[in-house]
């Protein structure tokens, strides 16, 4: 059983999605390599662009009265103008400004270790002002304090804004999710999002695991979206597009809901020790 107790308050800020996201291409000339989106004034969506790197990964930064916090730093550079630093110290900036502050420290954590998701890490180490969550076990049980990894959970309060920590190693021993009290938004990083969730055949039982302590967790919490770190799935249902695809200019939706949580739960009850590979309608279980 999860350790906390139970928080079923309703959250108390709304946000909005945009209708598409940047992917890249046709002409990479025109296209921004950052995509950023407002999902309200304290939460922001970043996303990189296909014409940099395939992978097209999304940043989370969240911010309360204290701190603010970063997940993930982008999957690096196959274009050198490519710059995560750079567009979160951009955003950060806009951001004190518009709350006449100074500045404001800067927490930065993974959902996961993969390199897709850390690669930016050594150019915003060294901002002044900022503190790493150690890529492992122990140092991130330790810093969100998490008693019992991966059983327990965590907390961080960025000031007037709890986020629980929720650990879910399966497709990375390091997996963790993140609840925002605040929006009722769920970050699952590669564990869940629109595309092909990818798990080693050895890590399979501990995916199961991890997923149902997920829906554990959300059963009398409300969530407003489950928002994972790619979009790989097309908007035709049950079709992913292939590894390596800069552009998709039919791509699904970046939100998923408790209901898709829900689905792959059961999915991957039922194979029970013998995984394999399923594309349902959001999602293709990629068992490896």
């Amino acid at each position: 059983m999860l350790a906390g107790a139970l928080w079923a308050q309703p959250p108390v800020r709304e946000g909005t999605l945009p209708d598409k996201w940047i992917t890249g291409g046709p002409r990479c000339v025109e296209v921004p390599d950052w995509q950023v989106h407002q999902y309200n004034e304290d939460f922001y969506i970043l996303r990189e662009s296909g014409c940099t790197n395939y992978e097209k990964p999304f940043l989370y930064l969240l911010f309360g009265k204290e701190k603010a916090l970063l997940e993930d730093t982008g999957a690096g550079k196959m274009d050198p103008r490519s710059d995560s630093a750079r567009m979160v110290e951009d955003v950060i900036a806009k951001w004190c400004a518009l709350k006449k502050r100074e500045s404001i420290p800067l927490i930065v954590a993974h959902s996961h270790s993969h390199g897709d998701h850390v690669a930016g890490d050594a150019a915003i180490r060294d901002r002044p002002n900022t503190t790493m969550v150690p890529l492992t076990v122990e140092g991130t049980r330790a810093f969100f304090g998490i008693e019992k990894w991966p059983e327990s959970l965590g907390q961080i309060d960025l000031g007037e804004r709890v986020l629980d920590v929720i650990p879910i190693p399966g497709h990375d021993a390091l997996s963790i999710a993140f609840y925002d009290r605040q929006t009722g938004v769920l970050l699952t990083g590669d564990s869940l999002y629109p595309g092909r969730l990818y798990v080693r055949i050895r890590d399979f039982p501990e995916f199961v695991r991890s997923t149902g302590r997920l829906v554990e967790f959300t059963s009398g919490r409300p969530v407003a979206h489950v928002l994972g770190t790619h979009i790989e799935q097309s908007s035709t249902p049950f079709q992913d597009y292939q590894v390596g695809t800069t552009y998709q200019p039919q791509e699904h939706g970046l939100a998923l809901s408790r209901g898709a949580l829900l689905e792959l739960n059961e999915a991957l009850k039922s194979m029970g020790d013998k995984p394999v590979r399923l594309a349902l309608r959001d999602f293709t279980i990629w068992p490896r």
